[in-house]
């Protein structure tokens, strides 16, 4: 039996369809979905089985043009996760086409991507336009740069996944896998516990303010009777962003508390007892601290 392993980059711009393309591909949720923008911070790897072969996705934060330093180390690790990786997938959304954002990515693959790495073209909500749209798209993207390979996708409806993920099983390299074959992500569960946490937050707030705040496992606790007690911690920059994230009477925590303790129940099989603290940190977003539990680089950012 000749086994196959090795890392399959998910880039593209903001919302393309990443993270939903990865939570199909794994099979589960590891990766948070919001309708949100610059929603993935870390590059959180899903570990996909396909027959013999064991792609490890890493799916990159975003590729935009940065403006604050989280902004800056999120593009540098979404272009070092591409660096990295066997093989690139580039997700362009099909209703969107070849936007300057997206021109500006296709351009780039040339500078950054190693030699022989190959990089498939994937254009996703495909059930947004006609076909003939379609093909006009592919056809502009395939003369912008040489693409292994297109596939027309739906990452949330899936289809043309499974054809993607065949494709991507035989680009794996030969070798032993790299994680054991039950496992589905390499980020620790407070990380994922803390992710899970930030997406209800980033469901229930409106406009700047889920960027200007980041969650943090603070304490985990498996306990006798089968259950887990966590304990997390909420940043945020300012005292009036603590009022909003708090709501009226304790409003908007509990159902935040309530929404995101019944997905972590729901994720780990186990009944959860979740406590959510907010905490004022004016200067979070230039600590170095914060940054290396979202995963990010601190100096990344300079």
């Amino acid at each position: 039996m000749t086994t196959r392993a090795g890392f399959a980059a998910l880039i593209g711009e903001p919302n393309a369809g990443k993270s939903t393309l990865l939570n199909r591909m794994v099979g589960a949720k590891v990766s948070i979905v919001t309708h949100k923008v610059q929603t993935t911070r870390a590059r959180i790897r899903g570990v996909c089985m396909a027959g013999e072969s064991q792609i490890v996705f890493v799916d990159t934060p975003g590729l935009f043009r940065p403006r604050r330093r989280l902004d800056r180390a999120m593009v540098a690790a979404a272009w070092g996760g591409a660096a990295d990786a066997d093989v690139i997938v580039l997700l362009i959304e099909a209703h969107r086409g070849l936007t300057e954002g997206a021109r500006a990515i296709v351009e780039a693959l040339t500078e950054r991507v190693p030699d022989g790495t190959p990089v498939a073209l994937a254009i996703n909500k495909i059930d947004k336009v006609k076909a003939e749209t379609l093909l006009a798209l592919t056809k502009e993207l395939n003369d912008a740069y040489p693409f292994a390979k297109t596939f027309l996708i739906s990452a949330e409806r899936g289809h043309g996944v499974e054809d993607l993920r065949e494709w991507l099983a035989g680009e794996m390299p030969e070798g032993p896998w790299l994680y054991p074959e039950d496992q589905i992500a390499d980020l620790p569960m407070r990380m994922i516990a803390a992710e899970i946490t930030r997406e209800k937050l980033t469901l229930r707030l409106h406009e700047e303010l889920p960027y200007q705040l980041t969650v943090e496992t603070e304490a985990w606790e498996d306990r006798k009777d089968g259950s887990t007690r966590i304990d997390q911690l909420i940043y945020v920059a300012r005292d009036g962003h603590k009022g909003i994230v708090l709501g009226k009477g304790g409003e908007t925590i509990k159902g935040i508390s309530t929404a995101a303790r019944a997905e972590l129940a729901e994720f780990l099989g186990r009944p959860v007892h979740l406590f959510l603290q907010v905490k004022v940190r004016p200067n979070w977003l230039e600590e170095a601290e914060r940054y290396g539990e979202m995963g990010l680089d601190f100096r990344d950012g300079d």
